[in-house]
């Protein structure tokens, strides 16, 4: 299986010339109408990000401010020349209980799921609402080179969580299948065709067919960060944003003044190890750490890219989808 298509090459021109990046993204899968399965060799995103460390500097060189409410960003995609953007809208803010009631720690809360649909220059063409009753919340999404994966879960741990399959050209909307507890986030294993889930702060993973039938679960014994959106790496991996919040020293407000840490991992999805996992501490017009929501790189040699999208529509500059580029010694 070659792992350069006429896909790989599109997005890269599509990115370099819109989003200020300089990188040609790596294959995700051929341009058919079902998830492909194969064993190509690792890109040299994988290879790239594996050079990466704390010290590896990272530059803005590009930022596109989307014109339309993006309310609260969950996860981004780029496919052909779409950029897709989950985001949930929330009406009712949910309220934690003083005792956990029938398993649950807080209410249901009110509100609507969006995936957002944009061409390269940021401009809105299609706003689809995803999700039923009180599973509003989509998390971060994944291209498999056909299809757009969206979890779309309650805003509570232990809940519930539909999987959407989105055709990214026809944008016909498909429900694969539901499942029990919160899951924020999803990518499809492309060396067997399964999906992988985060579930509420990452703290397990769970590994599904496409039916939606459960093969096996994994705690991650990793506490570095909580997970917000991953991107399937050939072969066999998966590279994940995220964000913890810790507590400032008293002289600086203690708990109620918390630090967003920032950080991004390589994951291998068949050992389940975490291979890489470094800081990344670049910061949004907001003040967000960059990781915080939606997260996705690329790599061009030994250049990487990487695009995040971590403010609300209502802070700072509104939504922005800032474009980042280190090169690391391979």
């Amino acid at each position: 299986m070659k792992t350069t298509t006429r896909w790989t090459l599109a997005v890269g021109v599509a990115l370099t010339a819109v989003l200020g990046g300089a990188a040609t993204a790596q294959a995700t899968g051929p341009a058919t109408g079902h998830p492909g399965v194969g064993h190509p060799r690792d890109t040299a995103l994988a290879t790239a990000f594996g050079a990466v460390d704390r010290n590896t500097s990272w530059q803005q060189t590009g930022k596109l401010k989307l014109n339309f409410p993006t309310f609260h960003t969950e996860g981004i995609a780029f496919a052909g020349d779409r950029i897709f953007l989950s985001s949930v809208e929330i009406i009712e803010p949910t309220v934690k209980y003083p005792t956990p009631q029938n398993g649950y720690d807080r209410s249901p809360g009110k509100g609507v799921g969006h995936l957002f649909v944009m061409d390269r220059q940021g401009n809105l063409q299609r706003d689809i609402v995803l999700g039923e009753g009180d599973m509003y919340h989509p998390g971060g999404i994944d291209f498999d080179g056909t299809n757009i994966w969206v979890p779309v879960a309650q805003y509570r741990p232990n809940s519930s969580t539909i999987v959407y399959r989105v055709d990214a050209s026809s944008l016909r909307v498909h429900k694969q299948f539901e499942v029990t507890d919160h899951f924020g986030g999803v990518v499809l294993d492309k060396t067997n065709g399964h999906l992988v889930g985060n579930t509420w702060g990452s703290r397990r993973f769970a590994e599904w067919n496409l039916q939606g039938k459960q093969l096996r679960t994994w705690d991650n014994e990793n506490f570095f960060v909580d997970y917000q959106d991953c991107q399937y790496v050939p072969n066999g991996k998966m590279i994940c944003g995220g964000v913890t919040n810790l507590p400032q020293t008293p002289a600086a407000g203690g708990s109620n003044a918390t630090y967003e840490l920032g950080g991004l991992a390589l994951i291998d999805l068949h050992s389940h190890d975490v291979l890489r996992e470094v800081p990344f501490q670049q910061w949004s017009t907001a003040g967000h750490v960059a990781t915080r929501n939606p997260v996705k790189l690329a790599a061009d040699g030994n250049r990487l890219t990487m695009w995040a999208a971590p403010d609300n529509g209502e802070e700072g500059n509104g939504t922005e989808i800032l474009t980042f580029q280190a090169t690391v010694a391979r």
